[in-house]
């Protein structure tokens, strides 16, 4: 459960320093900065932070980049 609680202050963090981020992204700075992480375990704190109301989610309105980014709130 250390683990979780680790990645989720380290997500927090990231995205309060980085901005608005997609999963691709989050994953490589947390794997960047030396902690082991896959995509999957990332998408899942990431679902958990959006249910608490902690982090909202949209979509790049690029013409061709349309996948789903991160933010606080």
């Amino acid at each position: 459960m250390n683990g979780t609680v680790d990645l989720e202050r380290e997500i927090r963090l990231l995205l309060q320093r980085r901005g608005p981020l997609s999963v691709a992204f989050i994953t490589r700075f947390l794997n960047e900065m030396g902690i082991d992480c896959t995509r999957q375990k990332v998408e899942r704190v990431l679902r958990k932070l959006v249910l608490n109301g902690v982090v909202e989610t949209f979509y790049n309105g690029g013409r061709y980049n349309r996948r789903k980014h991160y933010r606080l709130r």
